[in-house]
């Protein structure tokens, strides 16, 4: 499994916390920090998962 799936899974779940948290607490620049920490994690993690592809599909 690729380093990138690992990391990006683990900004997601740190911006959606990030996120909730900017909710709860009416802080608009907390939850926008999250929202974009999120999407970032979203991406790499993508990034794996294609870089995993492409490893597979080369051992074969």
């Amino acid at each position: 499994m690729d380093k990138n799936r690992i990391d990006g899974a683990a900004k997601q779940v740190k911006g959606s916390i990030k996120e909730a948290v900017g909710k709860l607490t009416g802080d608009k620049r907390t939850q926008l920090e999250g929202t974009a920490e999120k999407q970032v994690g979203k991406a790499q993690r993508k990034a794996g998962e294609a870089a995993d592809k492409v490893r597979d599909t080369l051992k074969k």
